[in-house]
Protein backbone atom coordinates (compact mmCIF):
# COMPACT_ATOMS: atom_id res chain seq x y z
CA UNK A 1 0.00 0.00 0.00
CA UNK A 2 1.62 3.30 -1.10
CA UNK A 3 2.26 5.86 1.62
CA UNK A 4 2.48 9.62 1.11
CA UNK A 5 3.59 12.35 3.49
CA UNK A 6 0.81 14.71 4.43
CA UNK A 7 1.80 18.36 4.34
CA UNK A 8 0.31 21.53 5.70
CA UNK A 9 -0.39 24.53 3.53
CA UNK A 10 2.95 26.04 4.54
CA UNK A 11 4.86 22.94 3.39
CA UNK A 12 5.60 21.49 6.82
CA UNK A 13 4.96 17.81 7.51
CA UNK A 14 1.73 16.78 9.17
CA UNK A 15 2.21 13.01 9.31
CA UNK A 16 1.61 10.41 6.62
CA UNK A 17 -1.32 8.62 5.05
CA UNK A 18 -1.64 5.17 3.49
CA UNK A 19 -3.28 5.47 0.09
CA UNK A 20 -5.85 2.79 -0.79
CA UNK A 21 -4.19 0.03 -2.79
CA UNK A 22 -7.27 -0.46 -4.96
CA UNK A 23 -7.02 3.08 -6.32
CA UNK A 24 -3.36 4.08 -6.08
CA UNK A 25 -1.81 0.65 -6.58
CA UNK A 26 -3.83 -0.55 -9.55
CA UNK A 27 -2.17 -2.23 -12.56
CA UNK A 28 -1.35 -0.14 -15.62
CA UNK A 29 -3.57 -0.42 -18.69
CA UNK A 30 -2.54 1.98 -21.46
CA UNK A 31 -5.17 0.69 -23.88
CA UNK A 32 -7.99 1.35 -21.42
CA UNK A 33 -6.63 4.79 -20.51
CA UNK A 34 -6.45 5.74 -24.18
CA UNK A 35 -10.01 4.55 -24.74
CA UNK A 36 -11.30 6.61 -21.83
CA UNK A 37 -9.31 9.67 -22.93
CA UNK A 38 -10.51 9.45 -26.54
CA UNK A 39 -14.12 9.20 -25.39
CA UNK A 40 -13.72 12.14 -22.99
CA UNK A 41 -12.28 14.40 -25.69
CA UNK A 42 -14.93 13.32 -28.20
CA UNK A 43 -17.68 14.13 -25.72
CA UNK A 44 -16.38 17.70 -25.40
CA UNK A 45 -17.09 18.37 -29.08
CA UNK A 46 -20.29 20.29 -29.78
CA UNK A 47 -20.70 18.94 -33.29
CA UNK A 48 -22.40 22.13 -34.50
CA UNK A 49 -20.21 22.56 -37.60
CA UNK A 50 -22.15 22.90 -40.86
CA UNK A 51 -21.67 23.86 -44.49
CA UNK A 52 -24.38 24.89 -46.94
CA UNK A 53 -25.50 22.32 -49.44
CA UNK A 54 -27.03 23.15 -52.80
CA UNK A 55 -30.48 23.13 -51.25
CA UNK A 56 -29.52 25.61 -48.52
CA UNK A 57 -27.28 28.20 -50.19
CA UNK A 58 -29.17 31.31 -51.27
CA UNK A 59 -29.57 32.53 -54.85
CA UNK A 60 -29.24 30.72 -58.12
CA UNK A 61 -32.94 30.26 -58.85
CA UNK A 62 -32.54 31.25 -62.47
CA UNK A 63 -30.70 29.30 -65.12
CA UNK A 64 -27.65 31.49 -65.98
CA UNK A 65 -27.97 30.95 -69.76
CA UNK A 66 -29.92 28.82 -72.15
CA UNK A 67 -29.13 25.15 -72.49
CA UNK A 68 -27.85 25.16 -76.06
CA UNK A 69 -26.31 27.48 -78.60
CA UNK A 70 -23.95 29.53 -76.45
CA UNK A 71 -20.82 27.38 -76.89
CA UNK A 72 -20.45 27.20 -73.15
CA UNK A 73 -21.02 24.30 -70.81
CA UNK A 74 -24.57 23.81 -69.70
CA UNK A 75 -25.35 25.24 -66.29
CA UNK A 76 -28.47 25.09 -64.18
CA UNK A 77 -27.59 27.40 -61.28
CA UNK A 78 -24.85 29.82 -60.30
CA UNK A 79 -24.96 28.26 -56.82
CA UNK A 80 -23.85 24.83 -58.01
CA UNK A 81 -20.68 23.50 -56.31
CA UNK A 82 -18.39 24.38 -59.24
CA UNK A 83 -19.32 28.07 -59.02
CA UNK A 84 -17.60 30.60 -56.80
CA UNK A 85 -19.94 31.24 -53.89
CA UNK A 86 -21.74 28.01 -54.57
CA UNK A 87 -22.56 25.06 -52.40
CA UNK A 88 -20.10 22.71 -50.68
CA UNK A 89 -20.00 19.06 -51.68
CA UNK A 90 -19.89 16.48 -48.88
CA UNK A 91 -19.14 19.16 -46.27
CA UNK A 92 -19.54 18.55 -42.52
CA UNK A 93 -23.03 18.62 -41.06
CA UNK A 94 -24.19 18.77 -37.42
CA UNK A 95 -23.65 15.44 -35.69
CA UNK A 96 -22.99 13.94 -32.27
CA UNK A 97 -19.47 12.74 -31.50
CA UNK A 98 -20.51 11.19 -28.21
CA UNK A 99 -18.81 7.96 -27.23
CA UNK A 100 -19.88 5.81 -24.32
CA UNK A 101 -17.44 4.13 -21.98
CA UNK A 102 -18.82 1.89 -19.26
CA UNK A 103 -18.53 3.19 -15.72
CA UNK A 104 -16.25 0.36 -14.59
CA UNK A 105 -13.91 1.05 -17.50
CA UNK A 106 -13.76 4.77 -16.67
CA UNK A 107 -13.02 4.00 -13.03
CA UNK A 108 -10.31 1.49 -13.97
CA UNK A 109 -8.69 4.06 -16.27
CA UNK A 110 -8.71 6.68 -13.49
CA UNK A 111 -7.18 4.20 -11.04
CA UNK A 112 -4.44 3.36 -13.57
CA UNK A 113 -3.49 7.03 -13.96
CA UNK A 114 -3.59 7.62 -10.19
CA UNK A 115 -1.28 4.65 -9.69
CA UNK A 116 1.11 5.91 -12.34
CA UNK A 117 1.28 9.36 -10.70
CA UNK A 118 1.88 7.75 -7.31
CA UNK A 119 4.80 5.72 -8.70
CA UNK A 120 6.28 8.86 -10.25
CA UNK A 121 6.12 10.74 -6.96
CA UNK A 122 3.83 13.35 -8.47
CA UNK A 123 1.11 12.82 -5.87
CA UNK A 124 0.79 15.21 -2.90
CA UNK A 125 -1.60 15.18 0.05
CA UNK A 126 -2.37 18.24 2.18
CA UNK A 127 -4.34 18.34 5.41
CA UNK A 128 -5.97 21.64 4.47
CA UNK A 129 -6.01 24.33 1.79
CA UNK A 130 -5.40 28.05 1.97
CA UNK A 131 -8.76 29.49 2.88
CA UNK A 132 -9.85 32.86 4.17
CA UNK A 133 -12.58 35.44 4.03
CA UNK A 134 -11.40 36.72 0.66
CA UNK A 135 -9.71 35.02 -2.30
CA UNK A 136 -5.93 35.51 -2.40
CA UNK A 137 -4.07 34.32 -5.48
CA UNK A 138 -0.64 34.94 -3.94
CA UNK A 139 -1.46 32.54 -1.09
CA UNK A 140 -2.17 29.71 -3.53
CA UNK A 141 1.02 30.42 -5.51
CA UNK A 142 3.03 30.28 -2.28
CA UNK A 143 1.30 27.07 -1.22
CA UNK A 144 2.14 25.37 -4.52
CA UNK A 145 5.80 26.30 -4.04
CA UNK A 146 5.87 25.25 -0.37
CA UNK A 147 4.43 21.77 -0.91
CA UNK A 148 6.81 21.12 -3.82
CA UNK A 149 4.25 20.74 -6.62
CA UNK A 150 5.76 21.34 -10.06
CA UNK A 151 4.47 22.06 -13.56
CA UNK A 152 0.74 21.97 -14.12
CA UNK A 153 -0.91 21.38 -10.75
CA UNK A 154 -4.29 19.73 -10.26
CA UNK A 155 -6.03 20.23 -6.90
CA UNK A 156 -8.70 17.69 -6.00
CA UNK A 157 -11.00 18.68 -3.15
CA UNK A 158 -13.75 16.75 -1.39
CA UNK A 159 -16.35 19.44 -2.13
CA UNK A 160 -16.58 22.79 -3.97
CA UNK A 161 -14.54 25.37 -2.05
CA UNK A 162 -15.53 28.70 -3.51
CA UNK A 163 -12.86 30.85 -1.83
CA UNK A 164 -10.02 28.54 -2.88
CA UNK A 165 -11.45 28.19 -6.39
CA UNK A 166 -11.56 31.98 -6.81
CA UNK A 167 -8.02 32.23 -5.44
CA UNK A 168 -6.64 29.72 -7.94
CA UNK A 169 -8.60 30.47 -11.10
CA UNK A 170 -6.25 33.26 -12.22
CA UNK A 171 -3.21 30.97 -12.08
CA UNK A 172 -2.76 29.45 -15.57
CA UNK A 173 -0.94 26.33 -14.35
CA UNK A 174 -3.41 25.47 -11.56
CA UNK A 175 -6.71 23.64 -11.96
CA UNK A 176 -9.19 22.81 -9.20
CA UNK A 177 -11.80 20.03 -9.34
CA UNK A 178 -13.80 17.99 -6.86
CA UNK A 179 -13.81 14.22 -6.37
CA UNK A 180 -17.04 14.06 -8.37
CA UNK A 181 -15.31 15.72 -11.34
CA UNK A 182 -12.25 13.43 -11.56
CA UNK A 183 -11.53 12.40 -15.13
CA UNK A 184 -8.68 10.87 -17.11
CA UNK A 185 -7.94 14.03 -19.10
CA UNK A 186 -7.29 16.31 -16.11
CA UNK A 187 -5.14 13.65 -14.47
CA UNK A 188 -3.03 13.08 -17.58
CA UNK A 189 -2.38 16.73 -18.45
CA UNK A 190 -1.29 17.54 -14.89
CA UNK A 191 2.33 17.18 -13.78
CA UNK A 192 1.43 17.22 -10.08
CA UNK A 193 -1.75 16.14 -8.31
CA UNK A 194 -2.62 17.58 -4.90
CA UNK A 195 -5.38 15.92 -2.88
CA UNK A 196 -6.82 17.00 0.42
CA UNK A 197 -6.93 14.42 3.22
CA UNK A 198 -10.71 14.53 3.09
CA UNK A 199 -10.62 13.86 -0.66
CA UNK A 200 -8.43 10.79 -0.11
CA UNK A 201 -10.88 9.42 2.45
CA UNK A 202 -13.81 10.04 0.11
CA UNK A 203 -12.03 8.30 -2.76
CA UNK A 204 -11.26 5.33 -0.50
CA UNK A 205 -14.88 5.09 0.67
CA UNK A 206 -16.18 5.10 -2.91
CA UNK A 207 -13.61 2.50 -3.98
CA UNK A 208 -14.84 0.13 -1.27
CA UNK A 209 -18.53 0.58 -2.09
Amino acid sequence: MPTVTVKKADGSDAGSVALPEKVFGAPQNEVLVREALTAFLANQRQGTHATKTRGIVSGGGKKPWKQKGTGRARQGSIRAPQWRGGAIVFGPQPRSYREKVNRKKRQAAVRAVFSSRAEQGALHVVDSLVLGDKPKTKAVVKMVEDIGAEGRVLFITEAPLETFLFSARNIPYVNVITVDEINVFDLLVSDSIVLTSAAVKLIEERAQS
